[in-house]
């Protein structure tokens, strides 16, 4: 389904370009043309029963997911240093507040 002059307009206007009447006409052409020659024969590929891939190298050899982890530590002490050195008040390492329930 090729785009309509109205669809390039609200393209342009969503990225905020301004195009006149002719870069309208050529982006207009440059799009239809990306769908008609890269698009539309990728959707033509059967792809039922394949299983999406988690990464492109996957179908050559098992890709192990590249996560650390999940453990508590401490924060580091520069860290910590440099978030307490904007706060109003702090003591022993953290932040002091004053009291809003009473």
């Amino acid at each position: 389904m090729p785009l309509q002059p109205s669809d390039i307009q609200r393209i342009a206007s969503l990225a905020r370009l301004n195009l006149d009447a002719a870069e309208q006409a050529a982006m207009l052409e440059q799009i239809n043309a990306f769908f008609t020659e890269v698009v539309e024969p990728m959707r033509a590929v059967d792809t039922s029963g394949v299983e999406p891939l988690a990464h492109p190298l996957a179908v050559l050899h098992e890709m192990p997911l590249r996560l650390r982890e999940d453990e508590a530590r401490p924060p580091e002490a520069r860290l910590r240093e440099a978030a307490l050195a904007n706060a109003a008040a702090a003591q022993d390492g953290l932040f002091i507040v004053p009291r809003v329930v009473e």
